[in-house]
């Protein structure tokens, strides 16, 4: 029995690519390349620190991403356009189902588990169409943990106070499916790009291109 259902923000809930436009406002003609290796370079670096074990919060590593990433383009990033585009991150997009998936799984507890510091995450949802939709918020920065560590999952396993196999974890992200997977949630895997599975010897329970393929599971 699933009792929790546990989703990824960042290209799962929010589409990361949405904040292109603010790029392009600020650096015309460049926005879509600068938002694209803001995006890479933001999981690079926070897998490089957890690796590393130099620790720093989501917003900080999101920040030095953004800085590289006009740095490649050849562009100055003033400071206040820095501080305009970090609040663009704030306002991301929701996917297109992602509230009516939501208020249609009302019968579970319904949680956030992300890598963003809580002042990137905890802004972003209650801005977003989905606040009166989620009840729990958790950020991997109150363990200073990143996922896809068993760390990280086994500190919302404990906030959760449920079972492994009573939650339903998911996300678009490989990498975070994958982790979540071997620490023995259940596990959907979000494939919004349609791009081909890993080839890792652990695997998500079931596979979907939206949100709307975990309604055929619950």
């Amino acid at each position: 029995m699933i009792k929790a259902l546990v989703f990824d923000a960042y290209g799962t809930l929010f589409d990361v690519h949405s904040i292109k436009a603010a790029c392009e406002s600020v650096f015309p003609e460049k926005g879509e390349k600068i938002s694209t290796v803001w995006r890479e370079k933001q999981v690079k670096y926070f897998f490089q620190r957890q690796l590393m074990g130099r620790y720093r919060p989501f917003d900080e590593v999101t920040r030095d991403a953004l800085r590289y990433a006009c740095r490649t383009e050849g562009v100055e990033l003033e400071q206040e356009d820095e501080e305009r585009l970090m609040m663009a991150y704030l306002n991301l997009e929701l996917f297109e189902e992602v509230s009516d998936v939501l208020e249609k799984c009302s019968d579970k507890q319904r949680v956030v588990f992300s890598n963003g510091s809580e002042d990137m995450i905890v802004p972003l949802v209650e801005s977003s169409d989905i606040h009166d939709h989620i009840d729990k918020v958790i950020s991997a920065d109150e363990i200073k943990q990143y996922k896809p560590t068993p760390a990280a999952y086994a500190y919302a396993l404990d906030q959760l106070g449920l079972k492994r196999d009573e939650i339903l974890f998911m996300s678009s992200n490989t990498w975070d499916i994958m982790g979540a997977a071997s620490f023995g949630f259940q596990t959907a895997w979000i494939n919004r790009n349609r791009v081909e599975p890993e080839t890792l010897d652990v695997q998500p329970d079931q596979a979907y291109t939206d949100l709307y393929g975990i309604l055929e599971k619950l």
